[in-house]
């Protein structure tokens, strides 16, 4: 199936232009495409893996994926799905958000070898001069046409208005498709759907400009079951930054995923065979919870790693307990199966004289120092007034709460201090 085709059929593909050409081109493995990564922020985040996924896709087809960082594009300021200007960047602020988005491309992509490009417009954008750049590429735009792209029109009709150094906006972006064109042979171009017009801009530029035929391919804007735009939550963005959303938090956010979502999601950020995809469309209660696990896991191996992965499966198994995931549920997915007490036995234990916990027990300040959870009795009553320690998953509200025989299942306890930290405390002899 050509690399088109199989987008297409995972959900990928919102429009496309000249597309039987644009499939014989992909036809032949070796082609290069690219994406543009203005870099507006340090981190990217969810709502960007549909492109970042699309351009893995591509190289997983045997194509030479171009990241495109927008070193020079991103000093003025992409005015598409915005109703305000963007907040000018400085120069060293846009390297600060540069160094962060190479390394968190270079997590899904393969680099080496010349198998993936990372490139930076700023290399030829900077250095363009005003009036022969007039001349030369401004001549092939009507304001006319350009005032009726989406992007654009929305603006003009808002009460801030379009400034001119966003109106260049779509003017360089064609002219990075051309450079591309000329110096990578790189006839195709991805984004998001609100980019449909820079991207036809391009398409028209390098027809004009360079003689040959290029190619555009946009992507739907992903919206949950319950109308919400993907990567929003109500604590803000899930980025693709550890340091911003954990593993173990990134792992939640996936299997918190709105039952109507699972299979379309599994299509869109895992590279589960269609098929097994497609087999989760029946499924419900247990079953359907086991495939937002098998989500959780792939999405978070892909971003973090499999190590990172394994440890949200594990901590997420600790709080909520052990999934039992049946061999035939998706099974080219890499995720622990079955109920062999790994996951809980991954996490710290300590044993403690069950006399301890009998009669009155032992407070709860003293039970996550003595676990070292807290450094001290006092920076344990801290933790715990703010909320941030844990008692079998339910969260400590007293710090002289009581910890009795009564609290230990099975023989223990699970202790959690913040986000990452656990503990089992066993009743001892």
């Amino acid at each position: 199936m050509n690399v088109i085709e199989s987008l297409r059929d995972r959900g990928f593909v919102d429009n496309t232009t000249h597309e039987e050409e644009l499939v014989e081109y992909l036809s032949a493995p070796g082609k290069r495409c690219y994406i543009g990564f203005d870099p507006t922020g340090s981190s990217l985040h969810v709502g960007h893996l549909v492109t970042v996924m699309a351009l893995c896709h591509m190289q997983r087809a045997g194509h030479c994926p171009i990241a495109l960082v927008g070193g020079g594009t991103g000093m003025i300021g992409d005015p598409s799905g915005k109703t305000e200007m963007r907040q000018l960047l400085t120069p060293e602020i846009i390297d600060e958000n540069k160094a962060g988005l190479r390394a968190q491309l270079s997590r899904f992509l393969d680099f080496s070898d010349g198998k993936a490009l990372l490139l930076d417009n700023a290399d030829w954008l900077t250095g363009l001069e005003y009036i022969p750049f007039l001349r030369e590429v401004g001549r092939h735009f009507s304001v006319n046409r350009m005032i009726k792209a989406e992007s654009y029109r929305a603006r003009i009709d808002s009460d801030e208005g379009l400034s001119f150094i966003e109106f260049n906006y779509m003017l360089l972006q064609a002219y990075d498709f051309y450079e591309l064109c000329r110096t990578h042979e790189c006839y195709l171009q991805m984004g998001g759907s609100d980019q449909w017009g820079n991207i036809v801009a391009g398409v028209d530029l390098v027809r004009r400009k360079y003689g040959k035929t290029a190619f555009g391919v946009t992507f739907p804007l992903i919206m949950t079951a319950a109308g919400i735009k993907m990567g929003k939550t109500h604590k803000g963005a899930v980025w693709l930054d550890p340091e911003r959303t954990s593993a173990y938090d990134y792992y939640q956010f996936w299997v918190n995923t709105d039952d109507a979502d699972v299979e379309r999601f599994l299509a869109l950020f895992t590279f589960l065979p269609m098929d097994e995809v497609r087999a989760v469309a029946g499924l419900s209660g247990a079953d359907l919870n086991n495939a937002k696990a098998v989500l959780a896991f792939e999405a978070t191996a892909l971003c973090h790693g499999r190590e990172a992965a394994l440890e949200a499966y594990k901590s997420a198994a600790a709080m909520f307990g052990v999934k039992q995931i049946a061999d035939s549920l998706l099974p080219s997915s890499g995720i622990p199966r079955g109920d062999d007490g790994s996951a809980l036995d991954a996490v710290p234990c300590l044993a403690v004289d069950a006399g301890e916990f009998q009669g009155e027990g032992m407070p709860a300040f003293k039970l996550f120092a003595l676990a070292g959870l807290a450094q001290s009795g006092g920076a344990a009553r801290k933790l715990i007034q703010q909320g941030g320690a844990y008692l079998n998953g339910e969260r400590l509200d007293a710090w002289d709460r009581a910890v009795t025989e009564a609290d230990f299942e099975g023989g223990e306890v699970l202790l959690r201090a913040g986000k990452k930290r656990y503990l089992r405390v066993a009743l001892g002899a």
